[in-house]
């Protein structure tokens, strides 16, 4: 497990452009916190590190999925808003958490039996108005080579 300790929201965006450099297609993100902890500002920084503008990102809270492109297609859910797995499985989930793009999911941990085994999972703490605790743990061997290279990445970082 690796944990980071964000002093301001430009250290999270710096985390977050980490973390894209890393990323892959096929790759799967659980973000989850709460509300305003970090998790969109995490999906800028994920952005701008795959050759997204950051200004194009913002939360899919009500429209569920907003679609990115860069050096890779980006997909960013939102999931706060849903009820049921139903609702998942209505807009086609498997297409995006199983397909050849990077899945980028807020509140991941409400459906947690539709997440793919392979993935990495970011969990915000907040420890201040500006500071963030934020956990990273990945999950099989593709989520563990994922969180050890954004350890080798981040020197600001250490293992629990």
């Amino acid at each position: 497990m690796l944990v980071i300790h964000s002093q301001s929201p430009e250290g999270t965006l710096s985390i977050g452009r980490a973390l894209g450099q890393v990323l892959a297609p096929g790759d799967f993100v659980n973000l989850n916190g709460t509300l305003g902890a970090g998790k969109t500002l995490l999906v800028k920084g994920i952005a701008e590190g795959q050759g997204v503008d950051g200004a194009q990102v913002t939360s899919p809270t009500f429209s569920l999925i907003n679609e990115y492109h860069g050096e890779n297609i980006l997909y960013h859910f939102d999931l706060y808003r849903l009820d049921r797995g139903e609702e998942l499985e209505d807009i086609g989930y498997e297409e995006y958490f199983f397909g050849s793009g990077i899945c980028l999911v807020e509140w991941g941990d409400e459906f947690r039996s539709y997440l793919p085994e392979e993935r990495l999972d970011v969990r915000f703490e907040p420890l201040g108005q500006s500071e963030r605790k934020i956990t990273i743990q990945g999950w099989g061997p593709r989520g563990a080579n994922l969180e050890r290279a954004l350890g080798e990445a981040l020197p600001c970082t250490y293992l629990e």
